[in-house]
């Protein structure tokens, strides 16, 4: 790394080995920021979103989804409150709907909302944070957080190990040798970690994605959205699941976002992102539906061809229903 913090790198691979030896950041400048001031700023984002933050100080990191009236994902906002402004580190494109959406929530509540996409940039790493760096956020997606609940029956490496963070740096003085976005991307593919750029559309529900791990705190105040949370998780399943597939590296070619996934001649899903990891080779993040055959060979559709994938299952088949409660035996 060079003295000033910042490395020029060069391919995928190199870039994606050199974020993970803590030897470079990744370029995420294209993220919005937002910032939130005023006495009642943490009481009134806890009151409308997923995660319990009345509690979260200085410097501490969390993440929280806004969610409409049938518990559907709008919005995920990475937290970190530095004792006088809470952030909210966002992915691209998404900040200024959540912005809009606040202002007419504030009534007569002492909280200033601001877009300051204008004023910081994003970058990302596993090492400390870079020198001039205003607020750092942790991701705490490695282990499940208090009051979240985890799906996936297992935890590779990828995710035990994923110290992410995201810095704040002035956008004066963000230097241009970053290592792209997409190296990052590759590792989160891999981390099994969704974000809301890539793996919601307008249906998903927190359960899908394994997200009540770090994003939701299942025994908190009344917010919108929660009735669906307690129903499903207590009492149903989500009715679709995410997987990791590993693809047929051998034509060359990675599926795009949507692009669908089948079983046999039937559509049963749709890519949200795909990557090559320096690694693992061709991999990628779906959704399908629940009842998808976890042992089953898939094929996704993409533009240069088919390929061929196999499933790592992260939301099993089973998951949610975890009250327990007996069921009727149906009358006919």
């Amino acid at each position: 790394m060079r003295a000033d913090g910042w490395r020029a790198l060069s391919n995928p691979f190199t870039d994606q080995r050199a974020l993970l030896a803590a030897d470079a950041f990744a370029d995420l400048s294209s993220h919005d920021v937002l910032s939130i001031t005023g006495p009642d700023r943490l009481n009134w984002l806890d009151s409308l979103t997923s995660q319990r933050l009345t509690t979260l100080t200085p410097g501490e990191s969390a993440e929280t989804l806004l969610l409409d009236p049938s518990g559907r994902i709008e919005y995920a906002a990475r937290v970190v409150d530095d004792g006088e402004t809470t952030w909210l580190l966002m992915d691209a494109g998404t900040g200024a709907g959540l912005a809009e959406f606040l202002q007419r929530m504030r009534f007569m509540l002492r909280v200033e909302v601001a877009d300051r996409t204008a004023d910081f940039a994003t970058v990302g790493g596993f090492g400390v944070a870079p020198q001039g760096a205003v607020v750092t956020w942790h991701d705490p997606w490695s282990s499940v957080v208090a009051g979240g609940w985890q799906y996936a029956a297992d935890e590779p490496d990828a995710v035990t190990d994923w110290t992410w963070s995201e810095s704040l740096v002035p956008r004066d003085a963000l230097p241009a040798a970053l290592a792209p976005e997409d190296a990052a991307e590759a590792l989160r593919i891999a981390a099994r970690r969704p974000r809301a750029a890539t793996e919601p559309d307008a249906t998903t529900i927190p359960h899908e994605l394994d997200w009540l791990r770090s994003a939701v705190h299942l025994s908190k105040g009344c917010y919108r959205g929660q009735e669906t949370i307690a129903k499903v998780h207590n009492l149903g399943h989500p009715p679709r699941r995410l997987v990791l597939l590993h693809l047929d590296g051998s034509e060359g070619g990675l599926p795009a976002h949507d692009d669908a996934v089948l079983l046999g001649d039937a559509t049963v899903g749709r890519i949200t992102a795909a990557a090559r990891h320096f690694e693992l080779g061709p991999i990628a993040l779906a959704i399908v539906k629940r009842t998808t055959d976890p042992s089953a060979a898939l094929t996704v559709r993409a533009a240069d061809g088919d390929l061929a994938a196999a499933q790592e299952v992260i939301v099993p088949v089973d998951a949610g229903a975890t009250a327990g409660v007996p069921r009727l035996p149906r009358i006919r």
